[in-house]
């Protein structure tokens, strides 16, 4: 059944509804939505202008969706970069994330976080020879963390040394 103006409008609310999105997420779920179903009229209609009224109304914020996918995505204990890439996917302006970027001390805890979780450097069951190490830092490349942190994760020779890299977030980063 095509669209008109009306269901296209109704559609975009129920998926702000039931989605945090970003403008452009909403904008390529309408133009989806357009390409499966076709329009009843004759011209097409500008799904970003119904995405943008729906910024106007205020049910879309992108930096807010901005802040809550980077806190998941670090929480998680993903990277800036991996960080980065993910709000640049769903269309977030690079000066809202530039405003989102996370501090020293978030980055280290979600590096740290990954390297528990994936039982990485002093979290293994033994110390990693140098093949393995090799993977581990790929590892926490992979997941967006830099270079010099991996390094730092995979050396630690203790757990505590670990947590206390992270806990010692200095301006080098």
């Amino acid at each position: 059944m095509p669209l008109d103006a009306a269901k296209l409008q109704e559609m975009a609310l129920a998926y702000v509804a039931r989605f945090a999105t970003s403008a452009a997420k909403c904008d390529d779920y309408l133009r989806r939505k357009l390409r499966e179903r076709g329009w009843a009229g004759e011209t097409p209609p500008d799904t970003r202008a119904v995405a943008a009224r729906l910024v106007e109304a205020g049910y879309i914020d992108d930096e807010a969706y901005a802040r809550a996918k980077s806190g998941s995505l670090l929480r998680r204990g993903y990277g800036e970069a991996r960080v980065g890439q993910a709000l640049g996917a769903a269309g977030i302006a690079a000066e809202t994330r530039a405003a989102v970027r996370a501090k020293p001390p978030v980055t280290r805890a979600a590096a740290l976080h990954m390297a528990q979780k994936r039982k990485i450097g002093p979290f293994g069951a033994a110390l990693p020879d140098r093949a393995l190490r090799q993977k581990q830092i790929a590892a926490l490349l992979r997941a967006g963390h830099p270079l010099d942190s991996a390094r730092e994760l995979v050396n630690s020779p203790t757990i505590a040394a670990a947590e206390d890299w992270a806990a010692a977030a200095g301006d080098d980063e």
